[in-house]
This record gives structure tokens, C-alpha cells and sequence, in this order.
């Protein structure tokens, strides 16, 4: 790993270091590092417990549990320098005991863990629909398919690697991050890549290996649901495609309520709520709302651009946004009835039109306001 040195048009190297010679421990250096920043995994994850041990009849403790976009579980397995021999055994054990909890099981955990850790007074279900992008709990079924595990550490012992090999050829969900430290003088720096499976063939592995699973009452009802979304959000990217437009040009669909690409740290989405549709620009984790004031300076600007923009600096979340949304003084026949077909054609083509209008005034703005901020 190098340094960049652009004024002498030159790199220097990178010191490799231990994470014990520079004084870290795993509990408190480490594992902070990742719950307060999970998007370092390379995805969107939700911390809902740390070093929990409410498991019935033991007292082990996880280091790490989350929550992916889908809504299934994630057991997050943490050493420092060396994984030990035992990381494998010790993370099937954690995942084995996950695999019971339900929906309102994990609701419980996640408020649990947010009266012990957060400053403020946070609702865990609120919190939870807004990550998972859905307006509220209707047919909300978390855990349902099977729990992924993620390793982190620096060196991996052969033991290690071979087993969770054989475990990923098995079918079972697993990552290895390698974390690495490294120095140049007085400045740290910390490398997490992933090296099991490599990033270039998870996807592949994944779509090989997916199983369909037979569901029974609720669980039937949002298999119906999830393939409903993956077709709804297929027609619309096809729909831009022939129009040249290539928002989504890059973007896998996923059975989720939204749909989305990002413009550096904003995210321009296509959202199906309850009751409307819409379009917005979303601000992940603006915890002091920096990026959402920074463009409220232009409110007039876009105001007069986009009728019916509206700000939503949501004081109590951690995210805040920018949207336009039908209205139920709309006269438009789909207004909030997105689930029947006969209106997907007119859905479509209000969310084309629409993400037009506001993509071509607010991306702009939003581009030389994160210049700024950046």
C-alpha cells in the first residue's frame, strides 16, 4: 500500500504493521471501528447488538450482529492478528442461535441495544423501516432466509481458510475480510478487503447457488411480494434503458421499495411508499445534517425549478432527504395502488418523467454543494 505524493509526482510505501505493536485491542479498537462504520464490509448494514449474550442456556458472546438490506441476519466474527483456531466452530454456534430469533425477537434486540449504546431516545422499529426502506411494517418478516457470517482479521490461519471454503461450497453464506494496519510516521491507516470469496465472483457464486424455498403463510406472502418488486423494478430499468436514460444502468434490482444510485455521498432513489410514490435524494447517516442544510441555502433555487419539492431534515433520524412525491390530491388513477399490474405502464412513466425533472435541477446544486463540503 502506497501514499500519494502529488506535488513530487511520486509514492511512498506504506509501513505494515500489528495491530498489538501499535496498542489496539479487538473489543475496543477493532469492533468500534466496524459497528460505528459497517459500510466498511462493502455494504449497507444495520448494527442492531454488540457483544450480546442473551442466548438461552450460555453465556458466549457475539461480537457483532446485523442486519443486511434484505432483512436477513448477520453474525459479524472480529480477531485481531490472528484468527485463533476456533473462529469457525465459535461463529456456526452464534449463527445456529440466530437462526430462531424472529421479527419481533430482533425488534427487541435492536431497542435493547439502543438504550445502551445511543445518546438519544430512538425507536428501534422506526429506525429498522427506515433502513430497510419501507414505510411501515405490514408483512415485515425479518430472519427469513438463511444468516451470512463475516470474518475480520488480519492473518487467517490455513485451518481457517480451508474451512470456510468447504462451508462456502456447502452452501453456507460466509465472507473473510483481511484488516490491515499500516503506518508512515505518525499517521495510522487501516486496508479491510475482502478475500473470501473474491468481491469479482460473489455475485456469481450467490446467483449460482440461490435456492428457491418453499414458504407458508406470511412467509409465502412475501416470496409474492419480493418477486413482485423484482419485476416491477425490471419494467421500470427497462423502460429508462429505451429511453437512453442510464440511471439505473449499473444497478441490480432487489426486492426492496426503492431503488437507487449514488452521486458520491447521496443517494437519487426511486421509492414506493404506502400510499404515494416517489423521487428523492437521500442522505445516509447525516447524523448533524450537514449535507441536507448545505442544500437547504438553495431551497428557493429548486423550489422554483421543481414544483412540489419537498425537505425532509428528519431531526430524529439519522438520515434526511430531498423529495417529489404524488399526492393524494393527485388525479393520477395509481395513486397509491402500486401492487396492481394494470398500473405499473402509468407508475413507470411518472417515475421516468418525474426523476428526470428532479435529477436534471437537484444534481447540479448537489454536485457543487459537495465540492464544497468534500
Amino acid at each position: 500500500m502506497y501514499r500519494i505524493n502529488k506535488s513530487s509526482n511520486n509514492i511512498t510505501k506504506l509501513e505494515e504493521r500489528e495491530f498489538k505493536d501499535l496498542g489496539f485491542r479487538e473489543r475496543d479498537h477493532l469492533q468500534e471501528w466496524i459497528a460505528k462504520n459497517p459500510d466498511v464490509l462493502g455494504e449497507e448494514l444495520l448494527i442492531i447488538q454488540k457483544e450480546y449474550n442473551g442466548f438461552n442456556d450460555t453465556n458466549e458472546r457475539l461480537d457483532l450482529l446485523a442486519l443486511d438490506k434484505d432483512g436477513n441476519l448477520v453474525i459479524i466474527e472480529n480477531k485481531l492478528d490472528d484468527t485463533g483456531k476456533d473462529v469457525v466452530w465459535q461463529a456456526l454456534k452464534y449463527t445456529s442461535y440466530c437462526s430462531t430469533l424472529t421479527t419481533e425477537q430482533i425488534i427487541r434486540l435492536f431497542q435493547e441495544y439502543l438504550n445502551t449504546y445511543s445518546k438519544g431516545d430512538e425507536d428501534a422499529k422506526e429506525l429498522l423501516l427506515e433502513f430497510l426502506d419501507r414505510e411501515d411494517d405490514e408483512d415485515l418478516l425479518l430472519n427469513s432466509n438463511d444468516q451470512r457470517i463475516v470474518f475480520i482479521a488480519n492473518n487467517y490461519r490455513k485451518e481457517v481458510t480451508s474451512t470456510a471454503l468447504w462451508l462456502l461450497d456447502h452452501d453456507i453464506a460466509l465472507q473473510c475480510f483481511r484488516a490491515k494496519p499500516y503506518s508512515l510516521g505518525e499517521e495510522l491507516f487501516l486496508q479491510i478487503e475482502q478475500i473470501i470469496p473474491l468481491p469479482e465472483t460473489n455475485e456469481f457464486m450467490i446467483d449460482a447457488k440461490e435456492k428457491q424455498k418453499e414458504k407458508k403463510g406470511k412467509s409465502k406472502k412475501v416470496e409474492e411480494s419480493k418477486a413482485r418488486l423484482l419485476e416491477f423494478w425490471g419494467l421500470l430499468k427497462e423502460n429508462l434503458e429505451t429511453k437512453n436514460i442510464n440511471y439505473l444502468d449499473r444497478i441490480t434490482s432487489k426486492p426492496h421499495y426503492a431503488i437507487g444510485f449514488w452521486k458520491g455521498r447521496g443517494k437519487f432513489c426511486f421509492c414506493i411508499g404506502r400510499n404515494t410514490f416517489r423521487v428523492e435524494l437521500y442522505f445516509h447517516n447525516d447524523v448533524d445534517k450537514t449535507r441536507f442544510d448545505a442544500m437547504y441555502e438553495y431551497k428557493k433555487e429548486l423550489e422554483d425549478a421543481v414544483s412540489g419539492i419537498q425537505w425532509q431534515r428528519l431531526d430524529s433520524k439519522k438520515a434526511s432527504r430531498i423529495k417529489l412525491e404524488t399526492t393524494k390530491e393527485s388525479k393520477n388513477s395509481f395513486q397509491g395502488n402500486w401492487q396492481d399490474k394494470t398500473n405499473w405502464a402509468d407508475v413507470i412513466d411518472w417515475y421516468t418523467e418525474n426523476m428526470q425533472l428532479f435529477y436534471n435541477a437537484v444534481y447540479p446544486i448537489w454536485e457543487k454543494v459537495q465540492g464544497k463540503l468534500d
